[in-house]
């Protein structure tokens, strides 16, 4: 793509369109936006790129001394922003995961290809943003500094996660589509049997895979029974009102290849906003495309602590956007208020071919 359009005319397409989204400028230019980003490397018009160091190894101890950040994690319709401090890291072959009482992150480092850090001027002063992006050159992380950040760590920082290569240019590989729904009726007795005699909700995946399954086509296949029930996708404006309303405390998961993002706490403030849902809390947002939102079910995973009871929205090619689990507060919650709000919501008119 950097072989039909230069890095001049990258620049310059974004200077003349300052206050559109990267992710936006770059689909409209015909390129990823790591590249978009790339394309500013050193200074340009009162920004500053640097290369760095993508691996999460590296990155999440050196994001914890900067102290109160705004993480972000989207997919192409959810983005999930949450306040808070990088905590305890641990790292791993294949997942790696942050830990704390407020970003709460899973992360499979093999999709952390590309990292910037970028320092922007603006009309409300200097933005900071470390960025990180996958091997197609899609936004896998960032972390934006705040008023509250350690802003004096930020130079040290940058300095210690830079790399060699300082290069404009940047090659990205063809985007991985969505893996379409795999559905195994031979097996469907077996997904059920199997399913009743599960105690944890990280069983699930294992179980389909065994099967030659994946999470929909599961879904799909044991629709209507007690574990699966489809629900109308046009219910969820109002599932968020209800849950603004009730004050539901719940496990919100929004993520991507790379990462996947936790919210541990209620949905307080809802402001729709044209096709996009929004929850703006002060230290949590979440906008989300209510129009992308094509499949709907409510699902029940048995564990050790009780039947766990989630809502889980898809798009249209089948790719999760979305899980919202209701948290019990305590021992003795037995999630009757989020039952209650799922229980409300219209099943789905027709069942899905």
């Amino acid at each position: 793509m950097t072989d039909i359009i230069s890095a001049q005319a990258i620049r310059s397409a974004k200077a003349e369109n300052p206050k559109q989204r990267d992710r936006d400028l770059a689909q409209s230019l015909g390129i990823t936006e790591a590249q978009l980003v790339a394309a500013h490397m050193g200074n340009h018009d009162g920004q500053q790129v640097t290369r760095i160091n993508p691996h999460p190894d590296q990155l999440m101890p050196a994001a914890s001394r900067l102290g109160e950040v705004m993480a972000l994690t989207r997919n192409a319709s959810a983005v999930h922003e949450r306040v808070g401090t990088y905590e305890k890291y641990r790292s791993g072959p294949h997942a790696s995961v942050v830990l704390g009482k407020e970003i709460d992150l899973r992360i499979f480092p093999r999709h952390w290809v590309h990292g910037f850090a970028i320092e922007q001027e603006t009309d409300k002063g200097i933005r900071r943003t470390l960025q990180v992006f996958d091997a197609a050159g899609d936004a896998v992380h960032k972390i934006f500094l705040r008023d509250a950040s350690n802003h004096d760590a930020w130079a040290d920082v940058v300095r210690d996660l830079t790399v060699e290569d300082q290069s404009e240019a940047i090659s990205v590989e063809p985007r991985k589509p969505t893996e379409a729904a795999k559905r195994n009726p031979k097996k469907r007795d077996i997904l059920l049997e199997e399913w009743a005699k599960m105690t944890d909700t990280h069983q699930f995946m294992r179980l389909t895979s065994k099967l030659g399954m994946n999470r929909l086509g599961a879904y799909r296949e044991v629709s209507g029974t007690k574990w699966v029930r489809p629900i109308d996708p046009s219910s969820m404006a109002d599932f968020f009102e209800k849950m603004g309303q009730s004050g539901q405390e719940t496990i919100l998961f929004v993520g991507n290849m790379g990462n996947i993002q936790i919210h541990w706490g209620p949905l307080e403030t809802i402001k729709p906003m044209g096709p996009w849902l929004n929850v703006m809390d002060p230290r949590f947002n979440l906008h989300l495309r209510g129009d992308h939102v094509a499949e709907v079910y409510q699902i029940i995973k048995p564990t050790k602590r009780g039947d766990a009871i989630s809502l889980e929205m898809f798009d249209a090619e089948g790719m999760i956007i979305a899980q919202i689990f209701g948290n019990r507060t305590d021992e003795d919650d037995d999630l009757a208020q989020w039952k209650s709000i799922l229980a409300s919501l219209p099943d789905v008119e027709k069942e899905l071919a």
